[in-house]
């Protein structure tokens, strides 16, 4: 059973950075994809970016140039550093896993879930 808890997020003001965190936990072996949704409150949730076990990544075009993925395999750990922030990137921000290889930013498809890290962008 996959684990994912996520951290980094907080408020900060417009052109500003902060750098997301998901530690992963109870994956062994074999292809993976790794992403980040963010979700307002009553809106659908939204495919940020993701990454796949061989390391191709891509990007929404919202974040495209601001947002960058990283990993560090030794942690387990996920990173999403996300700079020139925009008061239309606030919302709930969440990890997601997939155990294959067939990345999509498409939410439906991911079965494991972090609980979410919220972030507040002021203007």
């Amino acid at each position: 059973q996959v684990q994912l808890v996520e951290s980094g997020g907080g408020s900060v003001q417009a052109g500003g950075s902060l750098r997301l965190s998901c530690a992963a936990s109870g994956y062994t072996s074999g292809d993976y994809c790794m992403a980040w949704f963010r979700q307002v409150s009553g809106k659908e949730r939204e495919g940020v970016a993701y990454i796949g076990s061989g390391g191709t990544t891509r990007y929404s075009d919202a974040v495209k140039g601001r947002f960058t993925l990283s990993k560090d395999s030794a942690k387990n750990t996920l990173y999403l550093q996300m700079n020139n922030l925009k008061p239309e990137d606030t919302a709930m921000y969440y990890c997601a896993a997939r155990t294959d290889s067939w990345c999509v930013l498409n939410a439906a498809t991911y079965g494991y879930w972090g609980q979410g890290t919220q972030v507040t962008v002021s203007s």
